[in-house]
């Protein structure tokens, strides 16, 4: 019997999908997708990549949380990288992502990655979609306006959600002195050009309000950053009705580039902070975790050419700047239009302090003085804008369900189309940059409904494809996402696929407990420490029989996967283990730490398929009572005198 599923669907939703829909999204057996789609994880603490057109989910990159499927966060190596001040925080909330760039494109090196629980930013190497580093941000709160990077990735910069007291000073305060004690935060974080290594350069002291979200400025607005801001009413409960009851919130225009000079001069002070700053290296295949004690804090009050307020209607969110860098789009939650700034009539009030008052000490724009125009009546909820190159803006629209398409020049709306449904984040292919690629759009749907099979009460997330190529848009796929998605980012697949890192090459490997082949691998005892130099091979573990191990004993499984071809991982698991398993890369060293409870034998086996004889690939561990006198010993291949007699017949 067939049971089919249906909800209310909009009048026009039949005109949304082309007759060849399917043909566009199919990508045959072997061939590939002609693009990567980077997605958060939102909630689930990853990123997740998809290959476009096809919808296919090709990895889910772990970040800011565990995952047993690649040890990440249960290894020993890992581990370091979920550290914070706080200790280690096994899962985070993952929201927006931002690509590196060279002169305003995509250059594809690394993938930025925001924590917006306690705050972190991560950076992704794109040659082996792997989390190098994290560095963990002081003096804020919900680090929700980030990752977003300047022009030449010079700088990745995070903005706080929540304004609090700085955390060199007092923070047992009244909740109710939100406008005396508390103040907000723009953090900007340095890239190192050759390697990527993270530094926070210098923190913004700001007014205390919700700063939402940014884009760099490019072109004539290179230099410059802009920043949604809400809760202008400096409201600390029922943010729903206290935070939206302003006609007007801002958009924050910053010159980063002052900012860096005044630093450079030595004109910001310095002030305590403790936050962790997490680095993994390829080459030891192993994390570490520092402990930072101060930043570089900048006042903006003390300098009045650095910041300044625009009015935006109303409670903005998105924050987008054109591939020109002339107009900024801001995009009121609750506003019925979506206005769009001047770089140029900026610069102007600016010069003439066109002003209409202050806010918390930084100069306002007049409105009117700032504004190039508005978009009437577009849609309801306006929330993200991106870019087609073709001088044309796509805006989701959460109320209406919907992504509406509109010149940049004239203001005028061209398209719409209904999407399922309301729509947060989207994205097209560079859509943030100076030179989009055009051609796709996705949209990521809070709400699935009818979409998809029913899962209980939780549906799948949801993601469409649409080809924005003609002068109306299509929708050609809806695919599950895990959850949940916020901001994307596409890429031209050649620009990674071709720097793609197949194995870790041996002979690189400087891990300190690397074993170098098979007549290498040992066990040693250190007090109650046991350490495994174990290596694995198609199709078995060397050693994989020990003995000596002793209740009470920390057992330290270093296995190092001898494998030099594509694609071969193995994996390592033992009974009984609290601390998940192995997955270790051609070429990697990896240590999994387990602390038996029981005396007994425990087996030891290859978790990730890996020969016809993986069934095979095997082996046993002895544990016996503490004090016992059995010495520790292993071997390889020594099998008992009652077995060996059996062989033999």
């Amino acid at each position: 019997m067939l049971i089919h599923l249906s909800g209310c669907k909009p009048k026009n939703a039949g005109d949304a999908t082309g007759s060849d829909a399917a043909g566009r999204t199919y990508v045959p057996p072997g061939k590939y997708d002609e693009l990567y789609n980077f997605v958060s994880g939102g909630f689930s603490g990853q990123v997740s990549v998809y290959g476009i057109p096809s919808g296919r989910l090709l990895r889910v990159i772990p970040v800011f949380s565990q995952d047993a499927e690649k040890g990440w966060g249960y290894s020993e190596e890992t581990k370091p990288m979920l550290n914070t001040s706080h200790g280690e925080i096994p899962w985070g909330d993952q929201h927006h992502l931002d690509l590196s760039q060279t002169n305003g494109e995509i250059d594809g090196r690394w993938l930025f990655a925001n924590e917006n629980n306690t705050p972190r930013i991560a950076r992704i190497d794109l040659k082996t979609f792997r989390t190098t580093e994290i560095i963990e941000i002081p003096n804020g709160a919900g680090n929700h306006s980030s990752p977003f990077i300047t022009e030449n990735t010079e700088y990745v910069v995070a903005g706080t959600r929540f304004s609090v007291p700085m955390d060199y000073e007092n923070g047992d305060v009244p909740i109710s002195s939100y406008k005396k004690n508390f103040k907000g935060t723009i953090s900007f974080i340095s890239v190192a050009p050759t390697n990527g290594e993270m530094k926070i350069a210098f923190q913004m002291l700001l007014p205390g309000m919700n700063f939402d979200l940014s884009h760099s400025g490019k072109g004539p607005s290179s230099g410059w950053f802009f920043f949604s801001c809400y809760n202008s009413e400096q409201a600390h409960t029922l943010l729903e009705v206290n935070a939206s009851k302003r006609d007007k919130d801002y958009i924050l225009a910053v010159n980063w580039k002052k900012a860096a000079e005044y630093v450079k001069q030595g004109k910001g002070k310095k002030v305590k902070a403790n936050y962790a700053h997490n680095t993994y290296s390829e080459s030891t295949h192993t994390a570490t975790s520092k402990m930072e004690s101060e930043v570089t804090l900048i006042d903006v009050r003390d300098f009045p050419d650095l910041v300044y307020m625009i009015p935006c209607p109303k409670s903005p969110h998105g924050c987008d700047v054109d591939p020109t860098g002339e107009y900024i789009v801001g995009s009121g939650k609750l506003a019925a239009l979506i206005p769009v700034f001047s770089f140029s009539k900026i610069q102007n009030a600016i010069a003439n302090k066109t002003y209409d008052g202050s806010y918390g000490g930084i100069p306002v724009l007049k409105y009117e003085a700032a504004l190039y125009g508005e978009v009437k009546k577009p849609g309801l909820g306006p929330l993200h804008t991106e870019f087609d190159g073709k001088g044309n803006a796509y805006t989701t629209f959460f109320i209406s369900s919907e992504i509406v398409k509109w010149n940049v020049k004239d203001l005028k709306v061209l398209d719409r189309q209904p999407t399922y449904y309301s729509p947060g984040h989207l994205t097209i292919p560079g859509g943030d940059t100076r030179k989009p690629y055009g051609k796709y759009l996705v949209a990521y749907n809070k709400i699935t409904k009818d979409r998809f099979l029913p899962t209980g009460p939780e549906l799948a997330q949801s993601a469409q494809l649409f080809d924005i190529s003609g002068d109306k848009m299509k929708l050609l796929l809806d695919y599950p996402t895990i959850g949940e998605p916020h901001y994307a980012q596409m890429v031209p697949a050649e620009l990674i696929s071709k720097n793609s890192q197949k194995i870790f090459r041996l002979d690189e490997n400087k891990h300190p407990y690397v074993t170098m082949g098979e007549k290498k691998s040992k066990v040693t005892r250190e007090g109650n420490k046991v350490h495994v130099y174990m290596t694995a091979m198609r199709s078995h573990f060397s050693p994989d029989n020990i003995e000596g191990v002793k209740l009470g004993d920390e057992v330290y499984f270093h296995v190092t996967n001898l494998e030099q071809d594509w694609d071969v991982p193995h994996g390592f698991g033992v009974k009984g283990n609290k601390n998940a398993e192995l997955l270790i890369m051609p070429g990697e060293t990896t240590t999994l730490k387990w602390v038996p409870e029981k005396v007994g034998i425990y087996p030891i086996y290859c978790t990730d398929f890996c020969s016809a004889l993986h069934q095979e690939m095997q082996g046993y561990v002895r544990v016996s009572a503490k004090g016992s006198k059995v010495p520790i010993s292993f071997s390889l291949g020594k099998n008992s005198e009652a077995a060996d007699e059996i062989l033999k017949k």
